[in-house]
């Protein structure tokens, strides 16, 4: 571990991140105000494949009031999207393509104004506004819109575009940082100044609310048909009931935690160091470390400093 004039402590540990299958895709809405509700929609319940069936979440805005250098299909404001599977499922590319099918067809079709576009061009791919398109109820009409092979289906709204195929590829899920503070509040705004600094790097989502996760978990519990449960070592409120087995720091009165997911390794290790460098002065701010299991869980590892050598 190490200490120094730029901030609060760093741990010299790693963050255990493990591999994905992931499709990203392009939600355009008439203005920001749309497109955040049809965020909201899409994105909800994917905090953690814990038990939701995927993780997901809003890599960056696009378009209009949003990155400019990246020109949406038909120049509307717009917000790229990533869903995340765990690799290790067997049933990885059939359980994304169902979340995809889910998640497009109820709340983006539904919202006022959406179009939605594929942004990884790979093969295979799901074939995937085929299936939506079947709610025009043979109305439906193939068409070439913006450059694009999409479907055309009729709504009562107007039209809803969809492109026809999605692709998908590996990706990374599972980094994180822990931030550990002397009270709730803090380690609430150390967490934010991260979440700001994670938002600013493409290729990477936060799946859970505002982008920080006050629950932090260990795999298994003592309940048999429960696959994670509470980090009781990193519980303040129990540190006098562990006694010795508590791994709490002196001083620490509150956990709050990114996770991140993202296209590759190098992206969630950028985004990592930036996290780090926003927050490590925060007020309040005693150290940040991360969670991992030893290697158990995966093979993705995200160094919080130098990655020692071999």
């Amino acid at each position: 571990m190490s200490q120094d004039s730029l901030g609060c402590e760093v741990e010299d540990t790693y963050a255990e991140g493990f591999r994905s299958i992931y499709a990203e895709f392009l939600i355009t809405c008439r203005d920001r105000k749309w497109l955040q509700h049809c965020i909201n929609a899409v994105t909800g319940n994917s905090s953690s494949t814990i038990l939701c069936d995927c993780e997901s979440g809003v890599d960056r805005f696009v378009g209009p009031g949003g990155d400019e250098s990246f020109v949406t299909p038909d120049g509307r404001p717009g917000a790229i999207i990533q869903v995340h599977v765990p690799r290790f499922r067997k049933d990885r590319e059939p359980a994304l393509q169902k979340s995809l099918l889910t998640r497009i067809s109820q709340n983006v079709l539904t919202c006022p104004t959406a179009s939605c576009f594929n942004l990884l061009d790979t093969d295979p791919y799901f074939k995937l506004g085929r299936k939506i398109a079947f709610f025009g109820d043979t109305f439906q009409t193939r068409d070439i819109r913006y450059g694009r092979k999409v479907w055309v289906i009729p709504i009562m709204g107007g039209e809803f575009i969809v492109d026809r195929r999605f692709g998908f590829r590996d990706g990374v899920m599972g980094g994180n940082l822990w931030f550990m503070a002397d009270s709730v509040d803090a380690a609430i705004e150390a967490t934010e100044r991260g979440v700001a600094a994670v938002e600013k790097i493409p290729g990477v989502i936060m799946s859970f609310p505002g982008g920080i996760a006050s629950s932090a978990s260990k795999a298994g519990s003592r309940y048999p048909f429960l696959i994670a449960s509470t980090y009781e070592q990193f519980c303040p409120t129990l540190r006098e009931k562990l006694g010795a087995e508590s791994r709490l720091p002196n001083g620490v009165n509150s956990i709050m935690e990114i996770v991140m997911n993202g296209r590759d390794l190098e992206s969630l290790t950028v985004a990592t160091h930036a996290a780090i460098d926003a927050a490590r002065q925060s007020p309040g701010l005693i150290k940040i470390s991360a969670g991992n299991y030893n290697g158990r869980l995966g093979k993705s590892f995200i160094y919080l400093k130098a990655k020692p050598a071999n």
